[in-house]
């Protein structure tokens, strides 16, 4: 019996990348090889930085917080010890929000904290 090939799964798998491709430049786009590398280089980007970004944005947070902190006579780090010693469990999200959108909340923090 000769081998037969499941031309409809290779299509589907086919059509899936070349789909994932849509936007690319030039023949990245529409010629298998090179849409299918550029593809998974794609992916590998995209869960790297999926990590990346949660670096980057704890410290924009601690910039954030650094330059409300500094307004008020302290730096970051004398800051985050006394809300740690005062048992003030608010994260860096909230407090990065806090100085930038909110100073007077910020401000009754620094000066529960003093």
């Amino acid at each position: 019996m000769p081998r037969s090939t499941n031309s409809v799964a290779s299509r589907a798998r086919r059509k899936k990348i070349i789909k994932q491709a849509k936007g690319y430049y030039g023949r990245r786009k529409n010629v298998w090889t090179i849409a299918k590398n550029a593809v998974e280089k794609a992916m590998l980007y995209a869960y790297r930085d999926r990590k990346n970004n949660k670096r980057n944005f704890r410290s924009l947070w601690i910039t954030r917080i650094n330059a409300g902190a500094r307004l008020h006579g302290l730096t970051y780090s004398e800051f985050m010890a006394k809300i740690k010693s005062n048992n003030i469990e608010l994260n860096r999200k909230v407090l990065a929000d806090l100085a930038m959108n909110n100073p007077e909340a910020f401000e009754a923090i620094v000066k529960k904290i003093k």
